[in-house]
């Protein structure tokens, strides 16, 4: 009945709700098929379909939030929590020297923990130093590097501590 619901009193519009879930536009599905879809039906050699999340700032600034994506769900208390989530930031705004870094978080004993950042000049696993192991798999290798964050040891060939800062 409410396929598409405008609220006025808020300025929000709602698809498939009457609802209001907070956001300028809410869309409900209730099941477990595809909720938005972009199609592009281009046959040119370009790139399709495109999402944009454009940060139009009047007076943007260095280190400003460029985009978040949030991934929430319910825990056993019915409490909303963001279980993963991915940060772009605007590093240097300055004209013909920007810069800028993609942050990749997860859920870690109740926190949002930086897991990857990618910025101009590195590439980060584990800037905020939780006991994170990392793993590298070959084709028959499982463990073919392996960082074990507990020992501050890094294994080739295998995940045994050999007893070596490098093994």
């Amino acid at each position: 009945t409410h396929m598409i619901f405008v609220d006025a009193g808020n300025d929000h519009v709602n698809i498939g709700t009457s609802t209001d879930h907070g956001g300028v536009l809410n869309v409900e599905h209730g099941d477990n098929t595809d909720t938005l879809m972009l199609v592009s039906t281009d046959a040119d050699g370009g790139t399709g379909p495109n999402l944009t999340l454009y940060r139009k700032s009047a007076s943007p600034a260095d280190n400003d939030d460029t985009g978040i994506i949030n991934f929430r769900g319910r825990n056993d208390n019915s409490q909303d929590v963001e279980y993963a989530q991915i940060k772009s930031i605007l590093v240097d705004a300055s004209d013909g020297t920007e810069d800028g870094k993609l942050e990749l978080y997860h859920m870690l004993n109740g926190s949002l923990a930086p897991s990857l950042q990618l910025t101009s000049s590195e590439v980060v696993i584990n800037e905020s130093s939780n006991d994170l192991n990392f793993r590298v798999e070959s084709n028959g290798n499982t463990h073919m590097i392996f960082v074990d964050a507990g020992n501050d040891h890094v294994n080739i060939g295998t995940s045994s501590d050999l007893g070596a800062t490098l093994n």
